[in-house]
């Protein structure tokens, strides 16, 4: 893998996007790292920025968005029920029991296949569990490094009470950490995640601390 970077947004020295980046972005002149992870997965609690750190990823470095919570917002839909916290949380447990914790993920490996037999790179926005890392690291040839977001509870709390789709009261987000973190496995893909980046200041912070976390994977790859 590569261990060159290209300076952050505001260096004058910094070069035009590498030729090798796939996607329809590439010529931006974003940070735009040659040879980054294929696939990189991001997790994170409710709150914490893991559609932003996915949409950044998608803009100034040409990835491929695929959208774990849309298969059990699809199915929610499908089967005419409101979109609420308990019928999704209804959904996915449902989902789940009836095939295994990997469900979402298994679900999910064609969209993810067709993009990367397309050239593209793949941003997976709400991997949850270990059982889902595992199908997707179980596919031949497929490296999935994850990205893990984080924020303080009163910060995620407070954007998940003022988003204007699905909102969650402070005790909905309570109720729904506890659930996740004992039922669906998802504390070890946080814990265990190959980048850490913390999201408590604007997207040009994030993006600046994307782009460091990247910089120093590639730099020990």
């Amino acid at each position: 893998m590569p261990a060159s970077l290209t300076p952050p947004r505001g260096d004058s020295s910094r070069p035009k996007a590498p030729a090798g980046l796939s996607g329809p972005n590439a010529s931006r002149s974003d940070p735009s790292p040659a040879g980054v992870p294929a696939i990189l997965a991001v997790v994170g609690l409710a709150g914490a920025g893991k559609s932003e750190a996915a949409r950044l990823l998608v803009d100034r470095y040409g990835y491929c968005a695929v959208y774990f919570g849309g298969i059990v917002v699809g199915e929610v839909q499908r089967r005419g029920l409101p979109l609420q916290p308990a019928n999704e949380r209804a959904v996915r447990e449902e989902l789940r029991a009836a095939e295994g914790m990997d469900a979402i993920a298994r679900r999910s490996i064609r969209p993810i296949r067709d993009h990367l037999d397309s050239g593209e790179k793949v941003v997976i926005d709400g991997l949850y569990s270990t059982a889902e890392l595992a199908r997707l690291r179980a596919e031949p040839g497929w490296d999935v490094v994850t990205l893990a977001v984080h924020a303080p509870r009163w910060l995620r709390k407070r954007r998940l009470r003022d988003r204007a789709v699905r909102p969650l009261t402070a005790q909905e987000v309570d109720e729904r950490d506890w659930f996740e973190l004992t039922n669906l496995d998802k504390a070890p893909p946080i814990v265990l995640a190959d980048l850490h980046v913390v999201n408590d200041g604007g997207a040009d912070q994030l993006g600046e601390n994307i782009y460091k976390s990247i910089k120093c994977f590639m730099d020990e790859s």
